[in-house]
């Protein structure tokens, strides 16, 4: 396969959004380990996580061909 300048350019871009995801985990999971914790703040960082799961799944599915039901 022909690696194309967009190919190119979504596998790092993939890598970062990937690892930002894992991070925002980590923050959610830790923010919600103590007893008294700011709703607001994981609200944030919940609602960030889905923006860059959003970007993840376009950039993944870009790169495919339209499938014909």
């Amino acid at each position: 396969m022909i690696e194309t300048r967009d190919d190119a350019e979504t596998g790092p871009r993939l890598e970062v959004l990937r690892a930002e995801h894992r991070d925002l985990d980590y923050a959610i999971a830790t923010v919600t380990e103590r007893a008294p914790y700011d709703q607001v703040q994981v609200q944030r960082l919940k609602k960030r996580k889905l923006w860059v799961r959003d970007q993840i799944n376009r950039l993944e599915c870009s790169g495919q061909p339209d499938m014909i039901a």
